[in-house]
């Protein structure tokens, strides 16, 4: 499920997709909308903060996740949750860069 990541969360979830040939898909693809200053323009910043999986893509991710937990997922399944992984990776990635862009702090996480 896409959530509201502090910076440093990206910059661990960048660290972590970078391998031994470079930057995954997913910084790529951030890099691309972002532009080289990372600046966003504000009518994109503001329409991705309000980007949000739709209720079934939340409900699916849930699925998979706990189906993975059992490993129960088959090929496929798993190639959809790596996919799904992905995408709320680069929709955070972009969601702090629009915050940067606006000028809006990232809220800090409670622990629970």
């Amino acid at each position: 499920m896409a959530s509201i990541q502090s910076d440093e969360e990206c910059t661990a979830m960048r660290t972590a997709l970078m391998d031994q040939n470079g930057p995954a898909e997913v910084m790529i693809i951030a890099r691309v909308l972002g532009g080289a200053d990372r600046k966003l323009g504000s009518r994109m910043a503001r329409h991705i903060l309000g980007c949000r999986f739709g209720k079934a893509d939340r409900d699916r991710m849930h699925d998979l996740a706990v189906r993975n937990q059992d490993d129960s997922l088959d090929t496929r399944e798993k190639a959809e949750l790596a996919a799904y992984a992905k995408a709320s990776t680069l929709i955070s990635i972009l969601k702090s860069q629009a915050r940067q862009s606006l000028g809006i702090k990232s809220r800090k996480r409670v622990a629970s």
